[in-house]
């Protein structure tokens, strides 16, 4: 079954008992693949248990999926180990690379739009789907950088992507805004040119910004409430697409379970909009 087309949150074990006594405030939570490898523990006994009353998304960051080289065997291994544990309803990944070699550079690195990039990233989509033996979503990036030898559009690109592997796509909006910020163009063009038929999921997080002679720099940090553009964004977006299950990311800074729900509040409010207003 997918994701319910509501909120849900980044779940971390601070707010453990919070949810539980009151499952009905979020539902669906998203763990980091990568936090979830171990054999077992309370880690996943937290997870089962919020498993039963929420859905449940698995997001990964370790996959160096734009790797030039080939996946790591052993990774993919644990992955599909953690998968079949637990069966969440969706499972995600970056449009980035994070490692070369033996080297792990622990970040999501960008890369250029090219044929070549084209190509290998479609391999490493299809070995993943058929290893998980699942359709995954691939999430557009917050990017610092762009590269001369782009011959692709970013949205052109992921559009490529989906149509060649049969994988969905996952819309982080405050990323588009980082980027947006952070290159010069439009959020909203970018998003009236993103395959919206293809996306499963959507993200909001917050960002914080950093002064530079050259003008403001945004970092997509995950430390602070999404920010007032990015709601306007979201609503933008999700009034075309139709309600869909929506992610509050805050992962650093973690604020008190109230404020999580709070945002996760906000969201629901946008979503129940489109709702009333396409029911009309």
């Amino acid at each position: 079954m997918p994701l319910p087309p509501h909120p849900g949150v980044g779940f971390k074990p601070d707010h453990y008992a919070q949810i539980l006594r009151a499952p009905g405030a979020v539902r669906f939570i998203e763990v980091h693949a990568e936090n979830y490898m171990g054999a077992g523990g309370a880690p996943h006994a937290m997870l089962d248990r919020l498993h039963a009353d929420h859905a449940l998304s698995v997001h990964g960051v370790g996959l160096s999926i734009g790797g030039a080289g080939p996946l790591d065997r052993d990774h993919l291994a644990r992955l599909k180990t953690l998968l079949a544990r637990h069966r969440p309803e969706s499972f995600s990944e970056h449009l980035a690379w994070s490692s070369h070699g033996a080297a792990w550079l622990n970040d999501l690195l960008p890369l250029p739009y090219t044929d070549q990039t084209l190509e290998t990233i479609c391999t490493h989509v299809d070995q993943v789907q058929t290893a998980l033996g699942t359709r995954m979503l691939l999430e557009n990036p917050a990017t610092y950088l762009t590269f001369p030898e782009s011959t692709w559009s970013e949205t052109d690109f992921l559009r490529q992507i989906a149509r060649r592997t049969g994988c969905g796509l996952l819309l982080d909006v405050n990323n588009v805004f980082v980027s947006a910020t952070n290159h010069g163009f439009d959020a909203r063009a970018y998003l009236s040119a993103f395959p919206l038929d293809q996306v499963a999921e959507i993200h909001l997080a917050g960002h914080e910004v950093e002064a530079l002679p050259e003008g403001p720099l945004l970092i997509d940090s995950h430390s602070r409430p999404v920010a007032d553009p990015v709601w306007s964004l979201y609503a933008w977006a999700v009034s075309r697409t139709g309600p869909l299950p929506t992610l509050i990311e805050w992962d650093n800074d973690l604020p008190d379970w109230p404020v999580l729900r709070a945002e996760a509040g906000r969201a629901e409010t946008i979503l129940h909009g489109v709702s009333h207003d396409r029911a009309l």
